[in-house]
């Protein structure tokens, strides 16, 4: 009897709440729009009779039961116990509520065709216009897709907007269209992720170039038998090699091949360990060529050496190189025979071959002829640490070098 009166109770408070909360938020505000605290403070009242009288009807339905003549205590019995003519007393008042605040109310989304109003459109904030002349790809990062993800490549955009006309460039291209293709071709090629970035910032021109073009001048190198290694190598190393036509290519590696009296395979080794070689200017070589043979006097097959073993000397300074082998060579005495088997010394840095030359001529130990005793070869002098060089070869202390060069 009890659980019934309980499920009674229930079903009654339910049918109240229904009723009172029948009124719509939209119509509500269309008939009489009022404050939010008074909707909050009468909602309340609601939440807290409904509460007491299930809380009334649960502690009579529990208060006790019989099984096989025993009383059995339901836990929550111990709360005060409710008759049942206080139960039918309770009244539940019915509440007028108040209106919702026009910002809780549901708004359908926004259609195009929907007629705006002054206020509507004045709270509409446009986005920051994109300035028709910069002097900076900066102020397009944000509104351009394609810098964006050329800057999550490892672009560096500062570079590129120093050079002429290259900002324009860029901003001109779609990024799935016109990039992402020659960015496949340079992976399938060999050039690593972490160069992409680089690459392109050396060689933005790259990606205005034909796809079929590039293709062709890949399988150029292939026929001139470069191994896939030595392509990924050269690409990588010489951005702008790709940016020549074939005939261009030919015509400069047979240069090369000619000046130098090489064989293919020759001329490969060389290319492949200085690829810039091919895109730099061809006068630096041809004039330091002529110094070699003309003003050193080295043959043709010790400029061949030479230049297998140092490619950088090429395309060096003629005035580094002349001021190196006329030192080493008027001034140590150093033959060429010598110098041949370590050309390195042509990349060394000159006031350090001077300090520890002019250190063993202070030991007497500038002994430079492999057939005396204690001499001292050019890799020694040149290459070596300075606490090796002095322990091994000139038998002191670094101390002593350190305050001998201060006196200098």
């Amino acid at each position: 009897m009890a659980l019934c009166m309980c499920q009674r109770s229930a079903r009654c408070l339910l049918s109240v709440l229904r009723h009172s909360l029948t009124t719509t938020p939209r119509q509500l505000k269309k008939d009489d729009p009022g404050p939010l605290h008074r909707f909050s403070r009468q909602f309340s009242m609601i939440q807290n009779t409904a509460r007491k009288s299930i809380f009334q009807s649960r502690a009579a339905c529990t208060q006790s039961s019989t099984e096989d003549g025993i009383k059995v205590t339901h836990p929550e019995s111990n709360l005060p116990s409710i008759s049942q003519n206080q139960q039918e007393s309770i009244v539940i008042p019915t509440v007028e509520m108040a209106p919702l605040p026009e910002a809780l109310v549901d708004v359908s989304p926004i259609s195009p065709l929907d007629i705006m109003t002054e206020d509507e459109a004045a709270m509409i904030v446009p986005p920051p216009p994109i300035p028709p002349v910069s002097y900076t790809l900066r102020d397009y990062v944000d509104s351009s897709e394609t810098l964006q993800k050329l800057v999550m490549l490892g672009v560096d955009l500062s570079k590129l907007e120093k050079r002429p006309n290259v900002g324009t460039f860029l901003l001109k291209l779609d990024f799935e269209k016109d990039i992402s293709k020659i960015l496949f071709f340079l992976k399938d090629v060999g050039v690593q992720d972490d160069q992409l970035g680089p690459f392109l910032t050396k060689n933005p021109f790259i990606l205005n170039e034909d796809l079929e073009n590039l293709n062709q001048r890949v399988a150029y190198l292939s026929s001139k038998k470069f191994s896939r290694h030595a392509i990924a190598r050269i690409v990588s190393r010489a951005p702008y090699l790709l940016n020549f036509s074939v005939e261009r290519l030919d015509n400069r590696l047979g240069f090369i091949q000619k000046q130098l009296g090489l064989s293919g395979e020759k001329t490969r080794e060389l290319v492949t360990c200085l690829p810039r070689m091919i895109t730099g200017s061809l006068e630096p070589i041809k004039e330091n060529l002529k110094v070699f043979e003309i003003e050193f006097g080295f043959r043709k097959n010790e400029i061949q050496h030479i230049a297998l073993k140092v490619p950088k000397m090429l395309a060096g300074s003629k005035k580094k190189l002349t001021e190196t082998f006329d030192y080493v060579h008027n001034t140590m005495g150093i033959p060429h025979h010598i110098i041949m088997h370590f050309p390195q010394v042509f990349n060394s840095n000159l006031l350090r071959i001077k300090e520890r030359h002019e250190f063993l001529t202070f030991l007497e130990r500038a002994i430079y002829d492999p057939t005396q005793p204690n001499y001292v070869s050019l890799d020694k002098l040149v290459s070596t640490p300075d606490q090796t060089f002095c322990e091994d070869v000139a038998k002191t202390s670094i101390q002593d070098f350190e305050q001998f060069q201060k006196n200098m």
